[in-house]
């Protein structure tokens, strides 16, 4: 094995609870375990990252990871009805999105080779489908006691809390749904350890005891801490909502962007968990940042290992490059080599201007077109100075013609000019 999971694990921080026996078993053989992820969108967000780099790295340590997909809770959606995006899946949704989330993971994981220790995913839709209410009660039910379940912590928050309203039964018996899927897979496939994160802590061991008095065999349980940035806010949460792994959702460039503008605090915790960097090269890094933090060396180095791990090289490369058109580094050849997605990120917020397609074909002479069509300018006799003392660029070439005439072949992706006044101001005329 090429590495001791437990003891990677707590130098990278990543360890909150561990049953007793959990490392001895590991230690002993080569053992499967399973992490749950929820498949209420057909993409990961980076709140999932810390669960697969927990797969990740029991794979690396020569152990078998196993993804459930929880098909049978999304079909429950959220038990405490609280959260908007848990809702109720159809079949077809659920197999969908368990494609897409195959095909993201596959990215960390081997799934395909014929190693012993090869990555599976399993779905819980698919043996819960049959399960019918008397089964439950039957196999189930019988083998934990209400006081066994009343005394888990989360159950006891929800039921001491003043604001609370109670309990659904739903809710109250999701610890012998996830108990009974750790059951399955410890009889059907030799699963000896669950994963999560700390808030699991509860669930897990009702499966591990589920285990113990039905077969009495013995299973483990890990969490890792729930993350959270250093100013006490939800980690993987941004104004317009997740972070999602699909480019589609949240481009290369956003993504780059969330991991380059963490806080130093967060950037040193961040990349223990979210890298395979080893331990004396980050204590260097950290080192190296501490010295000249303004060089942002920790965010830059945990922004590229997150986004090629995540996207691929190319689109890191591409990042950085988006990144310095705002700082005045971009070039034009550059503002035309971007997608459509990845430029409206960069100029996210720049003040825009919508202007005629039709007139544009004809053309529009530059003064006409900034500060007559648009407000860019407020007079042209500002913009004329501007030109003259070498202030003005349009899509980052230089005008220097007072006269130019600006028609359809200026526009990037036949939609969009990219005013720039001095070295700061940025201006997006749209033609429509």
């Amino acid at each position: 094995m090429t590495m001791n999971f437990v003891e990677e694990l707590k130098w990278r921080g990543m360890i909150h609870d561990i049953m007793p026996g959990t490392k001895e078993q590991l230690d002993k053989e080569l053992t499967a375990a399973y992490l749950g992820i929820d498949p209420t969108a057909d993409s990961l967000h980076i709140g999932h990252l810390v669960g697969v780099m927990l797969l990740k790295h029991f794979q690396l340590s020569g152990h078998k990871p196993i993804a459930l997909i929880g098909g049978a809770t999304g079909m429950i959606g959220d038990p405490s009805g609280k959260s908007q995006e848990r809702n109720l899946l159809d079949e077809p949704t659920l197999r969908h999105n368990q494609e897409s989330i195959k095909k993201q993971l596959s990215k960390f994981l081997d799934f395909e080779s014929d190693a012993p220790n090869a990555a599976e995913m399993v779905n819980n839709y698919d043996w819960m489908k049959e399960f019918t209410f008397l089964d439950f009660i039957r196999d189930i039910g019988k083998h934990i006691t209400v006081n066994y379940m009343m005394s888990k912590d989360s159950v006891k928050k929800r039921l001491d809390s003043e604001s609370s309203t109670g309990m659904s039964f739903t809710e109250f018996t999701y610890q012998l749904v996830q108990g009974t899927d750790f059951l399955h897979l410890y009889q059907d496939k030799n699963v000896k350890l669950q994963m999560g994160g700390s808030d699991q802590w509860g669930n897990i061991t009702t499966g591990t005891e589920l285990i113990r008095r039905k077969t009495g065999g013995e299973a483990f349980a890990l969490t890792c801490p729930l993350i959270k940035k250093a100013d006490g806010t939800k980690f993987g949460k941004t104004e317009s909502g997740n972070v999602w792994l699909d480019p589609k959702l949240t481009s290369p460039y956003k993504f780059f962007q969330f991991w380059l503008n963490t806080s130093d605090e967060d950037a040193e915790k961040y990349i223990k968990i979210f890298t395979l960097l080893q331990k004396n090269e980050i204590a260097e890094l950290i080192n190296q940042h501490s010295e000249a933090p303004h060089l942002r060396l920790l965010q830059k180095r945990l922004a590229e290992e997150v986004t090629v791990m995540v996207h691929s090289r190319e689109d890191y490369e591409m990042a950085v490059e988006a990144s310095q058109i705002l700082f005045g580094q971009g070039t034009a050849e550059l503002l035309r080599k971007l997608d459509k997605e990845t430029f409206l990120a960069v100029f996210e917020g720049v003040p825009q201007f919508k202007i005629s397609g039709t007139e544009l074909n004809a053309g529009i002479k530059v003064v006409e077109l900034l500060a007559e069509k648009t407000m860019v300018f407020p007079s042209k006799g500002e913009l004329r100075r501007t030109i003259q003392g070498n202030g003005l660029s349009i899509n980052k070439d230089k005008v220097s013609d007072t006269e130019l005439l600006i028609n359809a072949d200026f526009l990037i992706d036949g939609k969009y000019l990219l005013i720039q006044k001095g070295k700061k101001n940025y201006f997006l005329l749209v033609a429509e």
